[in-house]
């Protein structure tokens, strides 16, 4: 399961504004009749500036240079009608309408321009993400995966969630994380990350040994000798949040290393509790600042649970008021779903409660251990 969205278009094709661009021409009609019937004393001319201006808020330059160039034409007529184009008051009108004419189509120039390198930049940074973040498989050993992500508005530089999945000899591990900045760098250090865990996933003995394995890849890429010594995110201020989970096959267990990341929930019968470790270990790429004693923590995981991992775009997410998305007591009703369902359920009812409009990108993963697998393990916590 997937899920994306991408907003974004020109302004100047007719397609969205068509019927917006009749309340310029409208204004432009109605200002023009009532100045030709006005008294002589009164006029109305200089409020035609305002229907080239209203045009630039929502057009592009060549319509707001169409509606400028017919409300100088309609200026033209009310001084034909009224007195002659030589009139000193009608000539001195229709030099200040075509200089604001010029002006506002400027700017809608550089409002179009902006918009299209913007949607560029976001059609790359998309198009990276897609070859970096693989989708995840339905199905791994004993375990029934779904995942989604979900892309902010198109004015939002697209972020560096993450997250994957490896088989080892014993069982399945499992990453996500929500890397620190936005854009193509941040792509740049969330494909460092995946392509260390992909590598070293099935090689690493144990849990504490992968995760120093990327804190080690993820810090030499901050120590590159080529990187800026004047940018603070090619230095001390760079991380990367992880959550790294080993599931194994024949075990009602998992083992958990939470380096700064949220914690996952843990999906029930009809409860939500959270998986917080005792012993947190920083964030990777912060541990030259801290002590880190990376040690992961067992929690049970039966048949039937759901594992919900998510990054900070999910309980970050705001509505009109300002309130948090509350994820476990929205999740709680839908703990029985089939992973696919319940990421379903999740991303209307996110997208339903910012009114449409993600300000951050977000990822979530659902993992259920189908029933009929060992029964050994650990005492709930």
């Amino acid at each position: 399961m997937s899920h994306g969205r991408l907003r974004g278009s020109t302004r100047w094709s007719w397609e969205p504004g068509h019927a917006l661009v009749a309340v310029p021409l409208a204004m432009i009609a109605i200002v023009t009749t009532v100045d030709i019937l006005a008294p002589p004393d009164v006029h109305l001319g200089p409020f035609l500036v305002a229907a080239p201006a209203v045009t630039a808020s929502f057009a592009g330059p060549r319509t707001t240079a169409f509606v400028g160039a017919v409300a100088v034409l309609a200026q033209a007529a009310v001084a034909m009608s009224r007195t002659t184009l030589t009139d000193l008051n009608h000539t001195f009108q229709i030099i200040a309408l075509i200089l604001i004419s010029v002006i506002v189509t400027f700017f809608a120039y550089l409002r179009e321009r902006h918009e299209k390198e913007l949607i560029q930049l976001r059609s790359v940074a998309e198009a990276a993400q897609q070859v970096v973040l693989r989708p995840l498989p339905q199905r791994i050993g004993p375990l029934r995966i779904a995942s989604v992500y979900l892309a902010a508005e198109a004015e939002a530089q697209i972020g560096g969630d993450l997250y994957a999945a490896a088989r080892t000899a014993h069982g399945t591990r499992l990453i996500i994380g929500d890397v620190r900045g936005k854009g193509l760098e941040a792509i740049g250090d969330a494909a460092l990350l995946l392509g260390a865990f992909r590598a070293a996933a099935h090689r690493q003995a144990d849990l504490p040994a992968l995760v120093a394995y990327l804190e080690g890849t993820v810090s030499s890429n901050l120590d590159d000798p080529g990187a800026d010594p004047d940018d603070p995110d090619d230095h001390g201020e760079a991380f990367i949040t992880a959550a790294v989970l080993d599931v194994p096959d024949k075990e009602s267990t998992l083992d958990l290393i939470n380096c700064g990341h949220p914690s996952p929930l843990l999906l029930r019968g009809g409860q939500v509790s959270a998986l917080d470790v005792r012993s947190p270990a920083p964030p990777l790429g912060l541990t030259e600042f801290m002590d880190a004693d990376v040690a992961p923590e067992a929690f049970a995981f039966e048949p039937g649970d759901i594992i919900l991992l998510y990054t900070d775009g999910v309980i970050e997410a705001r509505d009109r008021s300002g309130t948090f998305y509350p994820l476990a007591e929205r999740v709680a009703p839908w703990t029985g779903e089939h992973p696919d369902a319940l990421l379903g359920r999740l991303c209307q009812d996110l997208l339903s409660h910012v009114g449409g409009s993600l300000g951050d990108d977000a990822a979530m993963v659902a993992i259920e251990r189908m029933p009929g697998m060992g029964e050994a393990g650990i005492s709930r916590r």
